[in-house]
């Protein structure tokens, strides 16, 4: 088996791996990027409304800080977030975003003058300052207070990803495509690399490096409709729980999206009602400022799609061809509008649906988006667990998002993480810890026990189906584990999962093929997303309480008292069918923003007995520093963060009328 040494090997080839893999480059570590597919193809490009970051230009933006993005990452978070890597997070944004624009990314820009805008369903006239012009704009999003989706009309994450990787060429770093890392490398708690598999050829391969970034995005794919690409079936995050070690945080935590388009599931972006589009029920009436009269369709997305669920539940939807589904309306935007700013919608709409959205209305139902669960890491991105372990992007539990993420912080999570992981990986290599000695027959001994694997799989005589097992559960996570969620309905789900698990050790393939053999990638990928499922559904089963997009109908009260706690689920044993769960409390007493309510539905959660002392402390903290302290002091003296950050991220962020 071939062996391939370097100082970095990064797993995944999106926004968050090449960022990542472009900061341990700069620092002069020889650096691997292993992807499924050709970089520009990852899931990243489809990302389309806007990356948040708190610049401040336009007019809707302006007063925006980092204070302000904080505050509402935290409530969209439901009090889930680690809140100093939330700073860390909201901090340095502004600094990617600048970054990539010098870089060439083709952000939309201020334009002085009056502009007519859609806001609640009527137009409005605004005029842009000439101080603004041509500077970053931003555009509005759910859950938020001010504008702040930086975008590229609809094709941002596509503009972001094409810049990303001609800077990722530029530096020398190689892609080496239609990979697939099949296992960690590990020796004790000491990750070494990685054992590969060449999808064209069936050849195992070796990579032994000081530091492993997993970057594979999420795992989407254990749901029957889902927003992902194909490729997000979780193996980042699947091989990294097989290790026994390391563990995953809040697998449980999985947001639906409001808007993707029936039947086929793709995404149309939270931009179309950011910039005025209103969701309409069968009867054309307009439904959410019913259910939520202040932020109506830009409510937080878990609550949007619990809304429109509950609107259909309710038999207000519209009965199509495909099932129930409500429309969204984009006609009120005008054609010019949706020509310049919506093109990828558009484009969706007429190839997928045959319609145009500027004279029709769009079929959309909530669909599975984004995991918030992933390898859990800590303020460097790095496994507690398993030393040499990174990992960033959504693959990751960094964790900014908690139990429920805002739209454009994931696409902003990427860059932002990757930034600093890089630079944490970097920093691993120079030191002491990061030196590594590996024996040979240790890397051969892993590449032989999964070669062993794939023998067992080929040779299988059971009669299972590989694709007909996966179905099995992509239906059964839909249809339990979904946007509502019950104790009987999950209790089910869990078994009928280890049911499917026994089941799969009896695959059996129509063809052997050592190389390029899709019927074998199905069946040994769906043994590890059947762990992924069961993460998620037994997690779920265990939080007993509703916090974010986790929603517990049996249980609908978020209860910080017994659940202020992140979940970490671990799978020591191999022949296991369920994962140990264990829980890391989040402390409220090292809190800037003690938990409340998040703004929406009723006041009615159970409070957690420190909350009251930590908010007494905090007044007494600001009382102290008086009227005349900024709010950096203010903020520093809350929780201090700026020294967890490398040292060139540290500086402060300008805006519009800061001095210099």
């Amino acid at each position: 088996m071939q062996i391939i040494y370097t100082d970095v090997l990064v797993v995944g080839a999106g926004l968050a791996g090449q960022r990542a893999a472009i900061g341990a480059k700069r620092r002069g570590h020889d650096t691997i990027v292993l992807s499924l597919v050709p970089a520009k193809r990852s899931h990243s490009a489809a990302a389309q409304g806007g990356m948040q970051a708190s610049l401040g230009n336009c007019l809707g933006a302006s007063g925006d800080n980092e204070d302000i993005h904080f505050a509402d990452t935290v409530r969209g978070s439901d009090w889930g977030a680690d809140q100093e890597v939330v700073r860390m997070f909201t901090h340095t944004a502004p600094k990617g975003i600048r970054e990539l624009a010098a870089w060439g990314v083709p952000w939309n820009r201020v334009q002085r003058g009056k502009h007519e805008i859609t806001v609640d369903g009527k137009k409005q006239t605004v005029e842009e300052s000439d101080a603004a012009h041509g500077l970053i704009t931003s555009r509005n999003f759910g859950g938020t207070r001010k504008w702040r989706a930086c975008f590229v009309s609809d094709g941002t994450g596509h503009a972001m990803l094409y810049t990303m990787s001609n800077q990722a060429i530029a530096a020398g770093i190689p892609v080496h495509e239609r990979m697939e890392a099949l296992a960690l490398i590990h020796e004790g708690e000491r990750c070494c690399g990685a054992i590969v598999r060449n999808l064209q050829s069936g050849e195992l391969l070796a990579y032994v490096a000081k530091a492993t970034c997993i970057a594979t995005g999420g795992y989407g794919r254990i749901y029957r409709v889902s927003t992902n690409a194909v490729i997000n079936e979780g193996m980042g995050a699947a091989i990294a729980l097989e290790t026994g070690i390391a563990s995953l945080g809040n697998m449980e935590a999985i947001q639906f999206h409001p808007t993707a388009i029936v039947p086929a599931g793709i995404l149309v972006t939270e931009g179309c009602r950011g910039d005025g589009g209103l969701l309409l029920d069968g009867a054309g009436h307009r439904f959410m400022p019913d259910y939520e009269p202040q932020k109506m369709e830009l409510a937080s997305r878990d609550v949007v799609s619990r809304r429109m669920e509950q609107h259909i539940a309710a038999g207000h939807g519209v009965q199509g061809r495909f099932g129930e589904h409500l429309w969204l309306d984009i006609r009120l935007l005008g054609k010019a509008h949706i020509e310049r700013n919506l093109r990828e919608v558009k484009e969706i709409c007429h190839y997928f649906l045959g319609i145009d959205p500027v004279n029709d209305l769009i079929p959309v139902r909530p669909a599975q988006h984004y995991s918030m669960g992933g390898v859990r890491t800590d303020h460097r991105g790095q496994s507690p667990q398993l030393r040499g372990l990174f990992a960033a992007g959504e693959s990751a539990c960094w964790d900014i998002h908690g139990f429920n993420r805002l739209g454009g912080n994931s696409v902003a999570e990427t860059v932002v993480a990757g930034m600093i992981v890089g630079d944490s990986m970097a920093d691993f290599c120079d030191s002491q810890e990061g030196a590594l000695q590996i024996s040979t027959a240790l890397v051969e001994e892993f590449g032989r026990r999964e070669r062993q694997r794939l023998v067992a799989i080929s040779s299988g005589t059971g009669g299972e189906n590989a694709f007909e097992l996966t179905r099995l559960m992509q239906d059964t996570m839909t249809a339990s584990v979904g946007i509502f969620r019950h104790g009987e309905r999950l209790r089910e789900a869990v078994d009928t999962l280890q049911g499917l698990q026994r089941r799969a050790a009896n695959i059996t393939l129509r063809s052997s093929a050592p190389g390029a053999n899709p019927e074998l990638v199905a069946a040994y990928r769906l043994k590890r997303m059947l762990k992924l499922a069961q993460c998620t559904a037994f997690g779920a089963l265990q939080r007993t309480e509703s916090r974010g997009a986790h929603y517990r109908a049996d249980y609908p009260q978020r209860n910080d008292r017994e659940w202020l706690r992140r979940t970490l689920a671990s799978w020591p044993d191999a022949d296991a069918t369920l994962p140990t769960l264990e829980y890391e409390a989040l402390d409220i007493m090292g809190m800037e923003l003690p938990p409340g309510w998040r703004g929406y539905g009723d006041r009615d959660y159970i409070a957690h007995p420190d909350t009251e002392r930590r908010q007494h402390e905090i007044d007494a903290v600001l009382a102290g520093l008086g009227e005349t302290a900024d709010r950096y002091r203010r903020q520093q003296a809350l929780m201090p963060f700026e020294h967890l950050l490398p040292t060139h991220l540290r500086k402060r962020n300008q805006r519009v009328g800061d001095e210099l």
